[in-house]
């Protein structure tokens, strides 16, 4: 089984793809418990055998009996839509969890779109979004994407998809309207800096993301960006460090900021190539106490090549486990802002229509034993940075000089480089 380890997001950027969104699945399935429960016209019924205890499930006609006044009498019939009061109850009861951003139901649809995130490839336009504030925002672009061609700049605050507002909407709502076949059209209604109201007409496309890009920046030092860890990251991490020594890189800055988390199994491949084998990683606590600590499997080849870590308060999940792994190893220098504070180990369940529950079934600690849930990892060096200010990939990077170079708004970049000429 594998798992995920999710985030989000603060949510956490999302893939719209965002590629969307994620971390330790854990894979998992489960049959669903159907409880017929109906009301007559006076009263209500219970028709079937209860999971619960009498008193919950005594509970359970009280439900019923705001579905149906609801349905009908609430005055305007359309409203009462069985389907959306259905989700709207499920995805109430999951929030009482307290699990926010991780633990989460996802309906057929949402669940398609989730899977294909972690592949790395999805139809969409192409933008990393997340939620501050109670709004929706673009937090970075794919490069060359519609997104990025029609003009959306990390910062824009979505107003409106196709003209119905984005009001109420969680990410994975607004993923689904945004994403969509390649070559059909999105409109979306920002707010800009100094700006009202903009618009931008997207086709839509199919994308295929790098979850791992390099530049080599002056002084021997290589910048790696993970975007998530998705199925191919692991491998494009070994291509990038096996590019980058060639090349001369002497030093890693890993670029871990919006990183919204992936595959378990992605993130112990990359964790071995800067930690020697059996190094723990992860501890996995479940509810009845017990443990389990998930070590690097195999030595790698960047052990011994000093680092530095970006993080931002869009690094979530994943991303988190391998920034706290680091610094309690004393492997690297974390610079940036204080991470999501995702906890959880997800397990994915499959629902009986297609839907899936995606539950939080264990807590994670740091390898030290640190609790990160609600709480996030702190950098060595806090370094904060405007949600407007660029986050530079290393393909922008690359055509820089270095008087240019010294002159970015991505303060936290600097003060990553910044720690290497202290030394």
């Amino acid at each position: 089984m594998n798992s995920v380890i999710r985030l989000l997001q603060a949510r956490l950027p999302l893939w719209l793809t965002i590629p969307l969104l994620f971390i330790t699945l854990i894979g998992g399935t489960s049959s669903g418990i159907w409880v017929g429960i109906w009301l007559s016209s006076s009263q209500s019924q219970q028709t079937a055998t209860c999971p619960e205890t009498d008193a919950i499930c005594a509970d359970f006609a009280v439900f019923w009996e705001v579905w149906q006044l609801a349905r009908e009498r609430y005055v305007d019939p359309t409203a009462a839509d069985p389907e959306r009061m259905l989700e709207g109850a499920i995805d109430g009861m999951v929030a009482t969890l307290g699990d926010e951003g991780h633990t989460r139901f996802l309906t057929a649809a949402e669940a398609a779109l989730w899977q294909e995130s972690l592949s790395g490839a999805f139809e969409g336009i192409g933008i990393y979004v997340g939620e501050r504030d109670g709004s929706l925002l673009v937090l970075a672009l794919i490069e060359g994407s519609p997104a990025a061609a029609a003009g959306l700049q990390p910062g824009d605050r979505i107003l409106a998809v196709d003209g119905a507002s984005v009001a109420g909407w969680s990410i994975d709502e607004l993923v689904a309207r945004v994403r969509g076949p390649a070559g059909t059209a999105v409109t979306l209604e920002v707010s800009r800096r100094d700006v009202d109201t903009l618009r931008f007409t997207i086709t839509r496309a199919r994308i295929t993301v790098p979850s791992v890009s390099w530049a080599l920046l002056p002084d021997r030092i290589a910048l790696i960006q993970i975007t998530s860890f998705d199925e191919q990251a692991a491998r494009g991490l070994r291509n990038a460090l096996t590019e980058a020594q060639a090349a001369g890189a002497e030093r890693i800055i890993l670029d871990l900021r919006n990183n919204p988390g992936g595959l378990l199994s992605a993130l112990l491949t990359i964790a071995g190539e800067f930690l020697p084998a059996e190094t723990p990683v992860l501890i996995e606590r479940g509810r009845d106490g017990s443990q389990r600590i998930n070590a690097t499997r195999t030595a790698g080849i960047a052990q011994d090549m000093p680092m530095v870590v970006l993080i931002n308060g869009g690094s979530a999940s994943a991303a988190e486990i391998l920034a706290g792994a680091l610094q309690d190893a004393g492997r690297a220098i974390l610079v940036g802002e204080t991470t999501v504070g995702t906890g959880t180990v997800l397990t994915p369940f499959r629902l009986k229509d297609g839907a899936q529950l995606l539950l939080g079934t264990q807590e994670w600690r740091t390898p030290a034993g640190r609790q990160i849930r609600g709480v996030g990892i702190t950098p060595d060096r806090v370094v904060p940075q405007p949600l407007e200010a660029p986050i530079l990939s290393p393909s922008s990077i690359r055509s820089l000089s270095a008087n240019e170079l010294a002159s970015i708004e991505d303060a936290q970049l600097l003060a990553a480089i910044a720690v290497f000429n202290e030394r």
